[in-house]
């Protein structure tokens, strides 16, 4: 069609149409030339009575709360709607008499999706509709995903998650041409936020004049950040996207700390701190109106006793101090991460300060395990849904996903619709699937590939399901393959790639939740597991939310084998069914990519490297496989052997055998990944725990695979001494000597606490006379520190303590979840946790107290200086101060034992 050949289209919108009408007209316009048209735009008020004197074809658009046109037209019954009229982010589109073509919007954004949807109508049609009447709102209120200004190590001093914004440490923050691909991809898949997450971002956002100490970049870089963001946030708006700002609590700038003598990280409120956090989040709103918030008060802050007042007195308070004097249209998003605390309370007191409030909390934990989530956390989400807010569902971290595409959309599916149904939430928060590196993709490749472009498909799915969870099965099934056929080239290519990563998506969820020991980003399922891991999970500190709420009801591997051989049935999911499964879906997949192979026309370079995904599944299902039928021949060795360890042999060497499959499959692995993948991990620093601690060390399959040679050597070895009638060294050694403690010399400061004398016969608590009935060799004639159990148990008790040199602070934990002990920080709820060590117990069951819980004993370091003890609310126990340098045998004192009969031994 030639210029003087192509029709007219006259796009009408208010005069003081928003940002986000303008940019959907825009768009309207750019679709209906590429098909031809002569579209022209205009901004002028029509009415009911003279839109038909303009004879061309006609476009308004328009949000029905305040247009007067669409007001005019809905009461002259001319635009009726055969569907919900539009509300919020719903639209209308209608075609009526005159040639006016109406994008009718619930909001502004409604209004802009009405303009989405009508470009795609034109560009699929190659004209404009001119029998239209249809209607579509999203189910879910929020749907964006998150991204990080955070970095894969640690910067000493700082601690995690604290990096100043740099241009070195992130130049892709201020790359415009990315940020605009980035938002561009989400606004066509109708996404309305994006969560950026930062320790403590203020301190490169604003300055303040009460605390100029507390800016952490250079005058140069503070400005290039206050116009990257301001651009963003603006950028993000005529996209009807909220950037939403996330910061831990109470994280303070490393200036800021110096000059005042305070840690980094506060675990309560100081005037000081809140009068800084007030002015911080006052300026930043004032600074950047078109931004959100997100607040986590666990972790650092001991926000079970704190939460409430830091909130409301501090960040509410800021907040509607820099909201004093806006104009802005909307008010921000407050959101609530329900991270290590209770937020009810928190919510219940904050709702009449402020109403634009929401709640989080993590999907399946910190990876993918199900799409039928259950139990604590299930409850947990239900009671977030009934609040008077929108509560988000968090897919975190992915820690079982890393470093493989994936992109099963039934999977995905049926987990917003667990989401909306079983969890009652109506907000997504996202991760992508290789966070610490964003924007990179793990991928060996120069130049390295974008995640925004590598993982297409995660986005695509889980924003399509946030929309509308309940698309009918068969439909997009064609829908998909459509969407990969036309990447790859043909529909052929597309239904085989599509039942590839169905299958595939299949393989990590199942394995995890039956056989991990945590869902949390502590382990790295694609690495492997340790013998150790698979059949003394206690050892490793194994997290049970990951089989009691992110799994289907199903057995452990110890539970499976007891009733196996007592004959007892088994519920739900066994180890058995899991690694047919796996097997099975990895095979599927395997055999679905290479019948692709043949029919792929378009981006080759990409259908390789998911087939190498796909290949290094299999392998990995195949290890796992194997390994874990290894694992219940050990188990079943250990419930039959009774000790006598000359016994039942014949089982151990089936076990090595499928031992050395398993290694077998994992160099495979190994090999194809030192091809493809820099690292399996993104998050590299000491919390990675699982497989082998040490994110850095440990984060590439070639750096793991020693320690599974030497495990299966040393199997191998014992095995060939049990098979000779000698006795291995560990079994001649199980009733070696116990040595005390050797302790170091302490001052107590708090006059609240005293100290005693750690034997039997002693009270613990300075309230009461619950005395020591028990405890283990190595505690016995420490000096101890008490205090009172009811003052510990209602609001904390913090004691200080000055040490000589360097030395370990014993705690003790009571067994029992009750809340009036304080608990054992946990690495999936604080990520500080093992900052000192001592996140694993050393001496399990170390102390019996009078008609109490056990007592396990933790050891953290501690520095020489002044230390104030502060854990928060509940009673725990301090049961002495020892050598930095004492060697420590972790045993379970109860049991008498160290360990023997777990059966490490045999793999170490």
């Amino acid at each position: 069609m030639t210029t003087a050949e192509a029709p007219a289209v006259v796009l009408f919108m208010e005069e003081d149409a928003s940002p986000r009408i303008a940019y959907g007209i825009a768009r309207l316009k750019e679709a209906l030339e590429q098909c031809g048209y002569d579209a022209v735009t205009t901004q002028s008020s029509l009415s009911w009575n003279n839109y038909r004197t303009t004879p061309e074809s006609k476009i308004y658009v328009g949000n029905r709360f305040e247009s007067e046109l669409l007001r005019q037209l809905e009461e002259k019954d001319v635009l009726l709607y055969h569907s919900q009229a539009p509300d919020k982010e719903g639209f209308y589109l209608a075609s009526l008499p005159g040639g006016l073509t109406a994008v009718s919007g619930g909001s502004d954004s409604g209004a802009l999706y009405g303009c989405l949807e009508l470009a795609r109508r034109i560009r699929a049609e190659g004209r404009l509709p001119l029998d239209i009447a249809y209607g579509d709102a999203p189910r879910f209120a929020l749907r964006g995903p998150a991204i990080g200004l955070q970095k894969m190590t640690v910067e000493p001093p700082r601690q995690t998650y604290e990096y100043p914004i740099t241009p070195d440490r992130f130049p892709w923050f201020y790359d415009r041409g990315l940020w605009l691909d980035f938002l561009d991809m989400l606004l066509e898949q109708r996404c309305n936020v994006v969560y950026i997450w930062s320790g403590h971002p203020f301190s490169s956002l604003v300055k303040l004049d009460d605390y100029p100490e507390a800016l952490e970049v250079t005058e140069e870089e503070f400005a290039r950040n206050v116009e990257t963001f301001r651009w963003l946030t603006e950028e993000a708006d005529r996209r009807g996207i909220w950037i939403v700002l996330k910061f831990y609590n109470i994280h303070i700038p490393l200036p800021f700390a110096e000059k005042h003598g305070l840690k980094l990280h506060q675990p309560k409120p100081l005037p000081l701190t809140s009068d800084y956090y007030r002015q911080s989040i006052a300026a930043f709103v004032r600074s950047f109106p078109n931004a959100g918030l997100m607040v986590c008060l666990g972790e650092a802050l001991q926000g079970q006793i704190y939460g409430v007042e830091w909130f409301t007195d501090t960040i509410l308070a800021g907040l509607l101090e820099g909201l004093k004097h806006s104009e802005v249209k909307e008010k921000p998003p407050i959101i609530l991460r329900s991270h290590a605390i209770e937020p009810q309370k928190v919510i219940e007191a904050a709702l009449p300060l402020y109403p634009n409030l929401y709640t989080e909390a993590k999907y399946n934990g910190e990876s993918l395990t199900t799409y039928t989530p259950r139990g604590k956390w299930q409850d947990i989400h239900n009671r977030l849904g009934s609040l008077q807010t929108i509560h988000i569902v968090n897919v975190h971290i992915l820690a079982n996903l890393e470093p493989f595409r994936y992109g099963a959309p039934s999977f995905i599916q049926k987990c917003m619709q667990a989401a909306a149904y079983r969890l009652k939430a109506n907000g997504l928060h996202l991760y992508p699937l290789f966070f610490w590196d964003w924007p990179y993709a793990p991928d060996k490749a120069e130049p390295r590939l974008r995640q925004l472009d590598r993982d297409w498909i995660w986005y695509a799915a889980w924003f399509r399901y946030a929309w509308n969870p309940d698309r009918d099965p068969d439909a997009e099934r064609k829908y998909w393959i459509g969407v990969l056929a036309e990447r790859f080239g043909s529909r052929e290519a597309g239904a085989a790639i599509l039942d590839a990563y169905e299958a595939a998506g299949e393989c990590a969820p199942k394995l995890l939740r039956r056989f991990g020991i945590t869902e949390g980003n502590r382990q790295t399922m694609s690495l492997g597991m340790t013998m150790s891991q698979l059949t003394n999970p206690e050892r490793h500190m194994p997290w049970p939310d990951l089989w009691e709420s992110q799994s289907p009801q199903g057995e452990r591997l110890e539970t499976y084998i007891a009733r196996e051989l007592s004959g007892e049935p088994h519920v739900g999911e066994t180890p058995p069914d899991i690694i047919e499964d796996a097997l099975r879906h990895a095979q599927t997949a395997a055999v679905a990519i290479a019948g692709a192979d043949a029919f792929v026309t378009r981006n080759r370079d990409e259908y390789e490297r998911l087939a190498g995904d796909i290949a290094a599944i299999r392998h990995m299902v195949r290890s796992y496989a194997h390994k874990v039928r290894a694992a219940m021949l050990v188990l079943t060795y250990k419930l039959t052997a009774e000790g006598d360890y000359f016994q039942r042999l014949e089982l151990l060497e089936e076990a090595a055998r499928e031992l050395e499959q398993s290694l077998s499959s994992y160099k495979e692995l190994s090999a194809l990944a030192e091809s493809t993948y820099l690292y399996a991990n993104s998050m590299q620093t000491p919390q990675r725990k699982v497989p082998i601690r040490g994110g850095m060390e440990f984060r590439h399959w070639k750096e793991c695979l020693p320690v599974y040679e030497r495990e299966l050597d040393n199997f191998r070895s014992h095995l060939h001494e049990l098979q000779t009638g000698r006795m291995p060294e560990a079994l001649k050694n199980r009733k070696e000597p116990i040595v005390p403690y050797r302790e170091a010399p302490f001052k107590l400061l708090s006059a609240h606490a005293e100290a005693f004398r750690v034997d039997k016969g002693a009270c613990v608590f300075t309230d009461g006379d619950i005395h020591i009935v028990g405890c283990a060799e190595e505690l016995a004639g420490l000096t101890g520190v008490r205090f009172s159990q009811m003052d510990a148990g209602r609001s904390g008790v913090a004691v200080e303590l000055e040490l000589e040199r360097p030395a370990k602070v014993l705690i003790g934990y009571f067994n029992s979840p009750d809340q009036q002990w304080l608990q054992v920080p946990s690495l999936e709820e604080n990520t500080h946790a093992d900052d000192r060590g001592g996140y694993a117990p050393i001496l399990r069951k170390g102390l019996r107290l009078y008609a109490y819980p056990s007592v396990n004993v933790h050891a953290f370091q501690y520095e020489a200086g002044r230390h104030t003890l502060d854990f928060g609310r509940g009673a725990y126990l301090i049961l002495g101060v020892i050598a930095e340098d004492q060697s420590m045998r972790v045993r379970d004192v109860e049991h008498k034992n160290d360990g023997v009969d777990t059966l490490d031994w045999l793999y170490e």
